[in-house]
Protein backbone atom coordinates (compact mmCIF):
# COMPACT_ATOMS: atom_id res chain seq x y z
CA UNK A 1 0.00 0.00 0.00
CA UNK A 2 2.76 2.31 0.89
CA UNK A 3 3.96 2.05 -3.06
CA UNK A 4 -0.13 3.53 -4.34
CA UNK A 5 0.68 6.20 -1.61
CA UNK A 6 3.92 7.12 -2.76
CA UNK A 7 2.63 6.72 -6.26
CA UNK A 8 -0.59 9.48 -5.75
CA UNK A 9 2.22 11.81 -3.70
CA UNK A 10 4.16 11.33 -7.11
CA UNK A 11 1.83 11.84 -9.42
CA UNK A 12 0.14 14.76 -7.35
CA UNK A 13 3.60 16.50 -7.26
CA UNK A 14 3.44 17.04 -10.94
CA UNK A 15 2.34 20.30 -12.36
CA UNK A 16 -0.95 20.66 -14.56
CA UNK A 17 1.33 21.49 -17.36
CA UNK A 18 2.42 17.61 -17.62
CA UNK A 19 -1.35 17.38 -18.70
CA UNK A 20 -2.46 19.20 -20.96
CA UNK A 21 -0.76 23.21 -20.67
CA UNK A 22 2.32 24.55 -22.45
CA UNK A 23 2.31 22.43 -25.88
CA UNK A 24 1.59 22.61 -29.22
CA UNK A 25 -0.05 20.98 -32.08
CA UNK A 26 0.91 21.48 -35.67
CA UNK A 27 -1.43 20.40 -38.28
CA UNK A 28 0.17 19.42 -42.48
CA UNK A 29 -1.88 18.27 -45.58
CA UNK A 30 0.12 16.25 -47.44
CA UNK A 31 -1.49 16.18 -51.50
CA UNK A 32 -0.26 16.12 -54.67
CA UNK A 33 1.21 19.42 -56.06
CA UNK A 34 1.13 18.59 -59.55
CA UNK A 35 4.21 18.71 -62.36
CA UNK A 36 5.62 15.81 -60.13
CA UNK A 37 5.54 17.91 -56.89
CA UNK A 38 4.52 17.32 -53.24
CA UNK A 39 2.26 20.06 -51.69
CA UNK A 40 2.36 20.71 -48.10
CA UNK A 41 0.16 23.01 -46.07
CA UNK A 42 1.36 23.74 -42.55
CA UNK A 43 -0.98 25.35 -39.67
CA UNK A 44 1.26 26.35 -37.55
CA UNK A 45 0.53 28.17 -33.65
CA UNK A 46 0.51 31.97 -34.56
CA UNK A 47 2.46 33.59 -31.79
CA UNK A 48 4.80 30.60 -31.08
CA UNK A 49 5.45 30.48 -34.50
CA UNK A 50 6.92 33.88 -34.68
CA UNK A 51 8.89 33.40 -31.32
CA UNK A 52 10.38 31.01 -32.39
CA UNK A 53 11.08 32.09 -35.96
CA UNK A 54 12.50 35.44 -34.37
CA UNK A 55 14.81 33.58 -32.49
CA UNK A 56 16.28 30.90 -34.69
CA UNK A 57 16.81 33.59 -37.36
CA UNK A 58 17.47 36.90 -35.06
CA UNK A 59 14.60 38.78 -36.51
CA UNK A 60 14.17 41.51 -33.77
CA UNK A 61 11.73 43.00 -36.01
CA UNK A 62 9.46 39.73 -36.83
CA UNK A 63 9.18 39.40 -33.10
CA UNK A 64 8.28 43.10 -32.72
CA UNK A 65 5.93 42.96 -35.18
CA UNK A 66 3.97 39.80 -35.17
CA UNK A 67 3.64 40.05 -31.32
CA UNK A 68 2.44 43.51 -31.60
CA UNK A 69 -0.35 41.78 -34.14
CA UNK A 70 -0.70 39.35 -31.95
CA UNK A 71 -1.39 41.44 -28.95
CA UNK A 72 -3.81 44.00 -31.22
CA UNK A 73 -5.81 40.95 -32.72
CA UNK A 74 -5.20 42.19 -36.21
CA UNK A 75 -5.24 38.77 -38.06
CA UNK A 76 -4.36 41.15 -41.25
CA UNK A 77 -1.26 42.47 -39.35
CA UNK A 78 -0.49 39.23 -38.60
CA UNK A 79 0.32 37.76 -41.72
CA UNK A 80 1.53 40.68 -42.79
CA UNK A 81 4.19 40.35 -40.56
CA UNK A 82 5.57 37.04 -41.57
CA UNK A 83 5.20 37.89 -45.30
CA UNK A 84 7.25 40.89 -44.61
CA UNK A 85 9.99 38.81 -42.98
CA UNK A 86 9.14 35.56 -44.77
CA UNK A 87 12.54 34.67 -45.11
CA UNK A 88 13.34 34.15 -41.40
CA UNK A 89 9.79 32.83 -41.18
CA UNK A 90 10.19 29.62 -44.17
CA UNK A 91 13.74 29.17 -42.68
CA UNK A 92 12.49 28.27 -39.37
CA UNK A 93 10.09 25.44 -41.31
CA UNK A 94 13.13 24.39 -44.00
CA UNK A 95 15.22 23.41 -41.06
CA UNK A 96 13.22 21.81 -38.75
CA UNK A 97 10.68 20.17 -41.86
CA UNK A 98 11.15 17.89 -44.48
CA UNK A 99 10.06 15.53 -47.42
CA UNK A 100 12.19 13.17 -49.21
CA UNK A 101 11.23 10.70 -52.08
CA UNK A 102 12.82 7.23 -52.11
CA UNK A 103 15.28 8.21 -49.96
CA UNK A 104 16.69 11.71 -51.38
CA UNK A 105 15.88 14.80 -50.40
CA UNK A 106 13.08 17.02 -51.73
CA UNK A 107 13.46 21.41 -52.29
CA UNK A 108 10.94 23.57 -50.91
CA UNK A 109 9.23 26.34 -52.43
CA UNK A 110 6.58 28.37 -51.15
CA UNK A 111 3.17 29.19 -53.08
CA UNK A 112 1.73 32.30 -52.24
CA UNK A 113 1.75 34.51 -49.29
CA UNK A 114 1.04 33.78 -45.65
CA UNK A 115 -2.17 33.53 -44.49
CA UNK A 116 -4.08 32.57 -41.13
CA UNK A 117 -6.80 31.35 -39.47
CA UNK A 118 -7.90 30.20 -36.13
CA UNK A 119 -7.42 26.69 -34.47
CA UNK A 120 -8.65 25.82 -30.77
CA UNK A 121 -9.43 29.50 -30.44
CA UNK A 122 -6.10 30.80 -30.91
CA UNK A 123 -4.44 31.98 -34.06
CA UNK A 124 -2.89 29.93 -36.78
CA UNK A 125 -0.26 30.85 -39.74
CA UNK A 126 -0.91 28.98 -42.67
CA UNK A 127 2.33 27.81 -44.86
CA UNK A 128 2.23 26.03 -48.28
CA UNK A 129 5.23 24.45 -49.65
CA UNK A 130 5.73 22.55 -52.79
CA UNK A 131 8.25 20.13 -52.89
CA UNK A 132 10.02 19.36 -55.89
CA UNK A 133 11.46 15.83 -55.80
CA UNK A 134 14.51 14.28 -57.90
CA UNK A 135 13.01 11.15 -57.57
CA UNK A 136 8.85 10.43 -57.34
CA UNK A 137 8.26 7.05 -55.92
CA UNK A 138 5.78 5.82 -53.78
CA UNK A 139 7.78 5.96 -50.93
CA UNK A 140 7.75 9.58 -48.70
CA UNK A 141 8.83 10.35 -46.06
CA UNK A 142 8.14 13.34 -43.83
CA UNK A 143 9.87 14.12 -41.13
CA UNK A 144 8.73 17.25 -37.92
CA UNK A 145 10.75 18.57 -35.59
CA UNK A 146 8.87 21.88 -34.97
CA UNK A 147 8.51 23.55 -31.94
CA UNK A 148 11.26 21.15 -29.91
CA UNK A 149 12.09 21.11 -26.31
CA UNK A 150 15.07 22.73 -26.47
CA UNK A 151 13.99 26.00 -27.72
CA UNK A 152 12.48 26.23 -23.95
CA UNK A 153 8.96 27.97 -25.12
CA UNK A 154 6.63 24.60 -25.00
CA UNK A 155 7.05 20.80 -24.77
CA UNK A 156 5.27 17.95 -26.72
CA UNK A 157 4.81 19.64 -29.69
CA UNK A 158 2.75 17.14 -31.43
CA UNK A 159 2.44 17.34 -35.26
CA UNK A 160 -0.65 15.67 -36.93
CA UNK A 161 -0.58 14.71 -40.47
CA UNK A 162 -2.95 13.82 -42.88
CA UNK A 163 -1.96 12.84 -46.99
CA UNK A 164 -3.24 11.59 -49.89
CA UNK A 165 -0.99 11.09 -52.26
CA UNK A 166 -0.63 8.00 -55.05
CA UNK A 167 -3.52 6.72 -53.76
CA UNK A 168 -2.64 6.16 -50.53
CA UNK A 169 -4.66 8.22 -47.72
CA UNK A 170 -3.66 7.82 -43.86
CA UNK A 171 -2.76 10.50 -40.95
CA UNK A 172 0.10 10.07 -38.72
CA UNK A 173 1.23 11.42 -35.35
CA UNK A 174 4.30 12.87 -34.85
CA UNK A 175 6.64 13.95 -32.25
CA UNK A 176 10.16 14.15 -30.29
CA UNK A 177 10.19 10.16 -29.84
CA UNK A 178 8.81 9.47 -33.54
CA UNK A 179 9.22 12.11 -35.48
CA UNK A 180 8.74 10.58 -39.17
CA UNK A 181 6.65 7.95 -40.97
CA UNK A 182 6.42 7.42 -44.88
CA UNK A 183 3.42 7.24 -46.59
CA UNK A 184 3.70 3.65 -48.01
CA UNK A 185 3.62 2.34 -44.29
CA UNK A 186 1.34 -1.11 -43.50
CA UNK A 187 -2.29 0.09 -42.36
CA UNK A 188 -0.61 -2.16 -38.73
CA UNK A 189 1.82 0.33 -38.53
CA UNK A 190 -0.46 3.49 -39.22
CA UNK A 191 -2.63 1.49 -36.63
CA UNK A 192 0.17 0.95 -33.93
CA UNK A 193 1.03 5.30 -33.88
CA UNK A 194 -2.42 6.33 -33.10
CA UNK A 195 -2.90 3.23 -29.91
CA UNK A 196 0.91 4.38 -28.85
CA UNK A 197 -0.21 7.47 -29.16
CA UNK A 198 -3.66 7.07 -27.09
CA UNK A 199 -1.81 4.92 -24.05
CA UNK A 200 1.11 8.05 -23.74
CA UNK A 201 -1.57 10.57 -23.54
CA UNK A 202 -2.77 8.95 -20.18
CA UNK A 203 0.10 7.37 -19.06
CA UNK A 204 1.55 11.65 -19.07
CA UNK A 205 -1.83 13.14 -18.39
CA UNK A 206 -1.68 13.33 -14.61
CA UNK A 207 -5.27 14.32 -14.22
CA UNK A 208 -6.33 11.49 -16.12
CA UNK A 209 -4.63 9.49 -14.12
CA UNK A 210 -5.72 10.87 -10.77
CA UNK A 211 -9.45 11.50 -11.49
CA UNK A 212 -9.19 7.12 -12.75
CA UNK A 213 -7.53 6.09 -9.17
CA UNK A 214 -10.41 8.24 -7.55
CA UNK A 215 -12.55 6.16 -9.10
CA UNK A 216 -10.92 2.77 -8.20
CA UNK A 217 -9.97 4.33 -4.54
CA UNK A 218 -13.59 5.09 -3.95
CA UNK A 219 -14.86 1.46 -5.28
CA UNK A 220 -14.90 -1.40 -2.79
CA UNK A 221 -16.21 -4.45 -5.35
CA UNK A 222 -15.36 -4.58 -8.80
CA UNK A 223 -18.79 -4.22 -10.40
CA UNK A 224 -18.14 -0.53 -8.65
CA UNK A 225 -15.38 0.44 -10.12
CA UNK A 226 -16.27 -1.85 -14.04
CA UNK A 227 -19.60 0.37 -14.06
CA UNK A 228 -17.65 3.72 -13.22
CA UNK A 229 -14.66 3.45 -15.65
CA UNK A 230 -17.34 2.26 -18.44
CA UNK A 231 -19.61 5.02 -17.36
CA UNK A 232 -16.33 7.48 -17.93
CA UNK A 233 -15.13 5.52 -21.32
CA UNK A 234 -18.79 5.91 -22.78
CA UNK A 235 -18.66 9.89 -22.45
CA UNK A 236 -16.05 10.35 -22.94
CA UNK A 237 -15.64 8.80 -26.19
CA UNK A 238 -18.66 10.35 -26.92
CA UNK A 239 -17.61 13.56 -26.92
CA UNK A 240 -14.46 12.74 -28.82
CA UNK A 241 -16.14 11.18 -31.57
CA UNK A 242 -18.66 14.58 -31.53
CA UNK A 243 -15.79 16.83 -31.87
CA UNK A 244 -13.77 14.89 -34.62
CA UNK A 245 -16.82 15.58 -36.33
CA UNK A 246 -17.12 19.24 -35.64
CA UNK A 247 -20.47 18.82 -33.85
CA UNK A 248 -19.01 20.20 -30.45
CA UNK A 249 -16.25 22.84 -29.41
CA UNK A 250 -15.66 24.10 -25.94
CA UNK A 251 -12.52 26.28 -25.41
CA UNK A 252 -9.67 24.74 -22.96
CA UNK A 253 -10.48 27.75 -20.53
CA UNK A 254 -13.46 25.66 -19.67
CA UNK A 255 -12.51 22.18 -20.00
CA UNK A 256 -9.18 22.50 -18.33
CA UNK A 257 -10.56 23.71 -15.14
CA UNK A 258 -13.65 21.60 -14.89
CA UNK A 259 -11.62 18.44 -15.98
CA UNK A 260 -9.47 19.38 -12.40
CA UNK A 261 -12.62 20.05 -10.33
CA UNK A 262 -14.07 16.86 -11.37
CA UNK A 263 -11.12 14.98 -9.96
CA UNK A 264 -11.57 16.54 -6.96
CA UNK A 265 -15.28 16.76 -6.80
CA UNK A 266 -14.97 12.30 -7.15
CA UNK A 267 -11.92 12.22 -4.87
CA UNK A 268 -14.32 14.72 -2.25
CA UNK A 269 -17.80 12.67 -2.79
CA UNK A 270 -16.09 9.60 -1.13
CA UNK A 271 -14.19 11.48 1.28
CA UNK A 272 -17.56 12.99 2.37
CA UNK A 273 -19.46 9.24 2.59
CA UNK A 274 -16.48 8.21 4.51
CA UNK A 275 -16.93 10.85 7.13
CA UNK A 276 -20.57 10.23 7.14
CA UNK A 277 -20.37 6.84 7.80
CA UNK A 278 -16.94 6.86 9.74
CA UNK A 279 -18.27 4.81 12.98
CA UNK A 280 -19.73 2.26 10.52
CA UNK A 281 -17.24 2.00 8.37
CA UNK A 282 -14.49 1.74 11.38
CA UNK A 283 -16.46 -0.73 13.18
CA UNK A 284 -16.69 -2.70 10.26
CA UNK A 285 -13.23 -2.72 9.55
CA UNK A 286 -12.08 -2.93 12.49
CA UNK A 287 -14.38 -6.28 13.20
CA UNK A 288 -13.47 -7.50 9.38
CA UNK A 289 -17.64 -7.36 8.78
CA UNK A 290 -19.03 -6.99 5.23
CA UNK A 291 -19.61 -3.91 3.04
CA UNK A 292 -21.99 -0.96 4.72
CA UNK A 293 -22.82 0.37 1.68
CA UNK A 294 -20.41 3.49 1.87
CA UNK A 295 -19.15 2.70 -1.83
CA UNK A 296 -22.59 1.36 -3.18
CA UNK A 297 -22.55 2.71 -7.24
CA UNK A 298 -25.36 4.08 -7.61
CA UNK A 299 -27.20 6.22 -10.15
CA UNK A 300 -26.28 9.50 -8.89
CA UNK A 301 -22.11 8.47 -8.98
CA UNK A 302 -22.84 6.81 -11.82
CA UNK A 303 -24.36 10.27 -13.49
CA UNK A 304 -21.31 12.33 -11.94
CA UNK A 305 -19.24 10.36 -13.53
CA UNK A 306 -20.67 10.12 -16.97
CA UNK A 307 -20.92 14.52 -17.04
CA UNK A 308 -17.30 14.27 -16.16
CA UNK A 309 -15.95 11.68 -18.87
CA UNK A 310 -17.65 13.93 -21.23
CA UNK A 311 -15.11 17.07 -20.21
CA UNK A 312 -12.76 14.58 -20.11
CA UNK A 313 -13.60 13.43 -23.56
CA UNK A 314 -13.41 17.15 -24.89
CA UNK A 315 -9.71 17.07 -23.25
CA UNK A 316 -8.42 14.33 -24.99
CA UNK A 317 -9.76 15.82 -28.04
CA UNK A 318 -7.62 19.12 -27.27
CA UNK A 319 -4.53 16.77 -26.91
CA UNK A 320 -5.05 15.80 -30.52
CA UNK A 321 -6.19 19.62 -31.37
CA UNK A 322 -9.98 19.19 -32.75
CA UNK A 323 -11.41 21.92 -33.10
CA UNK A 324 -13.35 21.03 -36.84
CA UNK A 325 -14.12 17.94 -38.51
CA UNK A 326 -11.79 15.68 -39.34
CA UNK A 327 -11.51 13.66 -42.77
CA UNK A 328 -12.77 9.92 -42.17
CA UNK A 329 -9.57 8.90 -42.39
CA UNK A 330 -8.61 10.27 -39.40
CA UNK A 331 -11.82 9.53 -37.53
CA UNK A 332 -10.63 6.00 -37.82
CA UNK A 333 -6.72 6.87 -36.57
CA UNK A 334 -9.35 8.80 -33.36
CA UNK A 335 -11.10 5.52 -33.05
CA UNK A 336 -7.84 3.99 -32.53
CA UNK A 337 -6.50 6.52 -29.86
CA UNK A 338 -9.65 6.13 -28.10
CA UNK A 339 -8.52 2.22 -27.86
CA UNK A 340 -4.65 3.19 -26.78
CA UNK A 341 -6.63 5.05 -23.82
CA UNK A 342 -8.81 2.23 -23.13
CA UNK A 343 -6.26 -0.40 -22.75
CA UNK A 344 -3.71 2.05 -20.12
CA UNK A 345 -7.43 2.51 -18.08
CA UNK A 346 -8.11 -1.03 -17.71
CA UNK A 347 -4.37 -2.06 -17.23
CA UNK A 348 -4.51 0.07 -14.22
CA UNK A 349 -7.50 -0.68 -12.94
CA UNK A 350 -6.00 -4.56 -13.40
CA UNK A 351 -3.05 -3.77 -11.06
CA UNK A 352 -4.15 -1.16 -8.31
CA UNK A 353 -7.93 -2.72 -7.73
CA UNK A 354 -6.66 -6.23 -6.70
CA UNK A 355 -4.23 -4.50 -4.24
CA UNK A 356 -6.43 -2.53 -2.46
CA UNK A 357 -9.08 -5.55 -2.11
CA UNK A 358 -6.10 -7.89 -0.78
CA UNK A 359 -5.33 -5.39 1.65
CA UNK A 360 -8.94 -3.89 2.79
CA UNK A 361 -9.26 -8.13 3.11
CA UNK A 362 -6.25 -8.79 5.56
CA UNK A 363 -6.19 -5.25 7.12
CA UNK A 364 -9.71 -3.54 6.65
CA UNK A 365 -8.71 -0.50 8.88
CA UNK A 366 -5.11 -0.25 6.87
CA UNK A 367 -7.45 -0.54 3.88
CA UNK A 368 -9.74 1.85 5.28
CA UNK A 369 -7.18 4.81 5.85
CA UNK A 370 -4.94 3.90 2.94
CA UNK A 371 -7.92 4.65 0.42
CA UNK A 372 -8.66 7.59 2.86
CA UNK A 373 -5.34 9.32 2.40
CA UNK A 374 -5.29 8.66 -1.37
CA UNK A 375 -8.73 10.35 -1.77
CA UNK A 376 -7.58 12.90 0.23
CA UNK A 377 -4.73 13.73 -1.50
CA UNK A 378 -6.32 13.54 -5.12
CA UNK A 379 -8.89 15.76 -3.54
CA UNK A 380 -5.98 18.29 -3.02
CA UNK A 381 -4.59 18.07 -5.62
CA UNK A 382 -7.74 18.48 -8.18
CA UNK A 383 -8.23 21.83 -6.01
CA UNK A 384 -5.05 23.18 -6.52
CA UNK A 385 -5.46 22.59 -10.18
CA UNK A 386 -8.95 24.19 -10.14
CA UNK A 387 -7.56 26.95 -9.20
CA UNK A 388 -4.52 27.54 -11.25
CA UNK A 389 -6.13 26.53 -14.44
CA UNK A 390 -8.72 28.86 -13.65
CA UNK A 391 -6.79 32.43 -12.63
CA UNK A 392 -4.32 31.29 -15.62
CA UNK A 393 -6.54 31.68 -18.73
Amino acid sequence: MAVLVAAAAFLGSAQPASAHGFSSVAYVDVGDGGDGRLRTKLQLEYDLYVVSAADAGHDDALFRAGTAAFDAGDAQARAAALNAHRKAAVDYVRERFSVTSQGRGCTPEQVGDFTTGRRQGVPYADLVLDWTCQERGVDHEVRSGLFPDAEGYVTGTRTIVTYDVDGRTGSAALDAAHPAFSTHQAWYERFWEFFRLGTEHLLTGTDHILFLLALIAGSRRLREVVLAATSFTVAHSVTLLLAALGLVDVPSAVVEPVIALSIAVVAGWYLWRLWRHRERAIDLAETGGGHFGLDRAGRTRLAVVFCFGLVHGLGFAGALGIDSAFSWTLLWSLLVFNVGIEAVQLALIALIFPVLVLLRHRAPTAGLRATGAISAGVFIMGLVWFLQRTFSF
